[in-house]
């Protein structure tokens, strides 16, 4: 029943869903399709650094993506990892705090850690000497970054990472955008969360800025057909497990819709698959008829995270309404979108 249901909702067209999907986007001040630059061009450059976040500025990016978390002393940084030993050299300077989540230390203790140098050791084809000693940057700094060159102005695309573990995040953010004159700005922020709680806490400290309820398959969110989550699966290719799952029916998936609508949201941020797997690829949530149920709810769908074009144009085709990228300038491309230099070229002109 499930897989003739999923057969009869392919007969839905991607041109009229992109037609909702763009209604709906031009309501909200949205780019269509949007170009969202996740942790900034952070195949090029070190995520979420200044050089990544330049760089997809200059790109021409309609959002600049991050994730937000709080220092021990009340900071908002932007990191995405709730530890820092994948792209921090913690475990050298701080070693006995090696696994100690970000809240545990000041943004003093974060600004001395070198948030580059593991970018040239993972991705050497990539490597630049000028990546060595990125700082992690506060969410003031990546605004002064959107807010850098006025022929090119992103949006920022802002997550609330972890959100229980910081009570009052949303309040918090809510202050710093206030600040800095972003609440008056149409669709030049967009916040995000997979927590329904923060959801709930967003809306009502920014009733009027739109709102992205990320969804994946697991439990505790869209509960899986199988039952099973990657920690109790026994598998080793966490891309090939989460390739195949799929929500449990078309109700449950719908049901997160629900949740959205009702916690505020206009959209969707969905997984995917990727063609060729690997570290950013998940359950496939953009099905036509997910996308066509997702329209239908009057929520746009900004799928995650895709870098290649044969992805990109599977996307479009199932009828999403924006993409995250690490490659902003791939996806600018895809789109016949002007780019002013090949990215090499604008990391050397910026400097790096």
């Amino acid at each position: 029943m499930y897989k003739s249901f999923l057969l009869a909702t392919l007969l839905a067209t991607s041109t009229a869903q992109a037609a909702d999907g763009q209604a709906l986007a031009r309501a909200q001040g949205i780019p269509h399709p949007a170009v969202i630059a996740h942790r900034g061009a952070s195949f090029d450059a070190p995520e979420s650094t200044t050089p990544a976040y330049l760089l997809a500025r200059e790109l021409g990016a309609d959002y600049l993506e991050m994730d937000l978390q709080r220092t021990r002393d009340g900071v908002l940084v932007v990191v995405h990892d709730d530890v820092l030993g994948r792209t921090s050299d913690v475990a050298e300077r701080y070693p006995e705090r090696k696994s100690s989540p970000v809240s545990a230390f000041t943004l003093a203790e974060l600004k001395a850690l070198d948030a580059g140098s593991w970018f040239n050791k993972a991705y050497p084809e990539r490597a630049r000497d000028a990546f060595k000693q990125q700082r992690i940057l506060t969410l003031d700094e990546v605004i002064d970054i959107a807010e850098g060159n006025p022929e090119r102005h992103p949006g920022l695309y802002i997550e609330t990472k972890e959100p229980a573990q910081f009570p009052g995040i949303e309040q918090d953010l809510k202050k710093r955008l206030e600040a800095r004159g972003w609440l008056d700005k149409p669709g030049q922020v967009v916040l995000q969360t997979f927590d329904r709680n923060s959801l709930k806490l967003l809306h009502q400290a920014m009733p009027q800025v739109p709102k992205i309820l990320l969804l994946w398959v697991a439990k505790g969110s869209i509960e899986p057909a199988s039952g099973q989550d990657f920690s109790d699966s026994g598998e080793q290719d966490k891309s090939a497990f989460y390739a195949r799952q799929q929500p449990k029916d078309p109700a449950e998936f719908e049901r997160w819709l629900d949740y959205a609508k009702a916690d505020g949201a206009i959209g969707t941020g969905p997984s995917a698959v990727r063609t060729h797997l690997g570290e950013q690829s998940y359950s496939d949530l953009i099905q036509p008829w997910m996308n066509q149920a997702s329209h239908d709810k009057g929520l746009l769908v900004h799928v995650y995270t895709l870098d290649e074009a044969v992805d990109y144009g599977k996307a479009m085709k199932a009828g999403v309404d924006g993409i995250f990228t690490n490659r902003a300038g791939e996806l600018m491309r895809f789109y016949g979108r002007p780019v002013p230099q090949n990215e090499g070229q604008l990391l050397h002109k910026l400097g790096y």
